[in-house]
């Protein structure tokens, strides 16, 4: 089974989806139905996903209907809060097997306070409680001011799913920042935590300025800069977890904040549809997927075991030829961040929008 060889790389398979209707249902997409036969061992969500999920479903209609009085905040929260925690449910057997390492889901903080520390730590804490389950993580935003949270929520004991990561240089500091809280942490290692570092969404944004420039040089390195950039964050993994700093947490019980590779659903039709599932694996990686790309790995994905780390010295060539084609990845990547925080908050405010017309409806 591929999947099955996925996981023997190393790498875990999530699923970046969920609904009340998943939940609940039984057929071939649904949540018991791939836990027990894709391979899946987790689930992540982000705005996007449960505005999908609640928009206009009737599996929703009768808690908005009881809540008429409240808020549409409360309204939203109670909603997602809920579906997280019986997912979690789902997962607490491959939970309890795994060790806490898998068996996780994930809630994010609400995207509109990416840039304020304090509400986010405060949030956290919140959905941590209300929740109310071992297997949660909490999502937060590897923006600046989501650094010094992550730092403070890894050292309260709470699991951190740290979220929007897209250049090396930053994830170096989301690293810095775990590292920090478990040195607080009383018992170190009952917390877990995942780095989420975006994938395909580089692809996108550098094509675009290689196909603008047009040259043979530029059409060379089409589909390469995604690749490459995580295959350096994962060589960046190696290296802090077995730094001496690190090594004194291990001797505290503590565990590797694992890389996890999101935004692995394929955009540019041209290429292969699993390439960000098979040419991402090595030991101790997540790989978050939507569906249609699950459904794609075990229909036809090859799978090569680790595909990581020999390819780190071609993942450096491929930033020195992007150099000398005048893109800068930093500049990519700090657009991408900016982006993918406004997106989000977007998302979020639709989702609110929604759910108060289904109010008043």
């Amino acid at each position: 089974m591929i999947v099955a060889d996925v996981a023997k790389g190393g790498t875990s398979i999530w699923l970046d989806d969920l609904s009340r209707a998943k939940i609940s249902g039984t057929d071939a997409h649904s949540l018991p139905s791939r836990i027990s036969q894709s391979g899946v061992v987790g689930v992540t969500t982000n705005p996007s996903i449960f505005g999908a999920a609640i928009a206009g479903a009737k599996e929703y209609a009768a808690d908005i209907a009881a809540m008429k009085n409240a808020t549409v905040d409360e309204v939203v929260k109670k909603l997602t809060t809920d579906d997280v925690r019986s997912a979690c449910e789902l997962f607490k057997d491959i939970y309890s097997a795994t060790k806490g390492v898998d068996g996780r889901v994930s809630i994010e903080v609400d995207p509109r306070l990416a840039h304020d520390t304090e509400a986010t730590i405060v949030q956290g804490k919140e959905l941590w409680s209300i929740i109310d389950r071992p297997n949660l993580m909490i999502k937060v935003p590897a923006t600046l001011e989501g650094l010094p949270a992550i730092t403070a929520l890894i050292a309260a004991g709470i699991s951190v799913n740290v979220t929007l990561i897209f250049s090396v240089k930053r994830y170096g500091a989301v690293i810095d920042a775990y590292m920090s809280g478990i040195e607080q942490a009383t018992n170190p290692g009952h917390v877990h935590s995942v780095a989420s570092f975006f994938v395909s969404r580089i692809d996108s944004a550098v094509d675009a300025l290689l196909k603008k420039d047009g040259s043979e040089a530029a059409t060379a390195l089409l589909g390469k800069a995604a690749i490459a950039n995580a295959h350096l964050a994962y060589q960046l993994f190696e290296e802090k977890f077995s730094s001496q700093r690190w090594n004194k947490q291990v001797e505290r019980g503590a565990l590797r904040q694992r890389p996890l590779w999101a935004s692995t659903g394929v955009k540019d039709p041209a290429y292969d549809d699993t390439r960000y599932v098979v040419e991402l694996i090595a030991p101790d990686t997540v790989n978050t997927m939507p569906q249609a790309t699950l459904d794609a790995v075990m229909d036809h994905g090859v799978v090569r075991g680790d595909t990581i780390t020999a390819n780190y010295a071609a993942a450096v060539d491929v930033f020195k030829a992007l150099s000398a084609l005048n893109i800068s990845l930093d500049a990519v990547t700090t657009d991408l961040e900016i982006d993918g925080v406004k997106k989000f908050a977007q998302a979020w405010n639709e989702l609110l929008e929604n759910v108060k017309a289904a109010q008043q409806g």
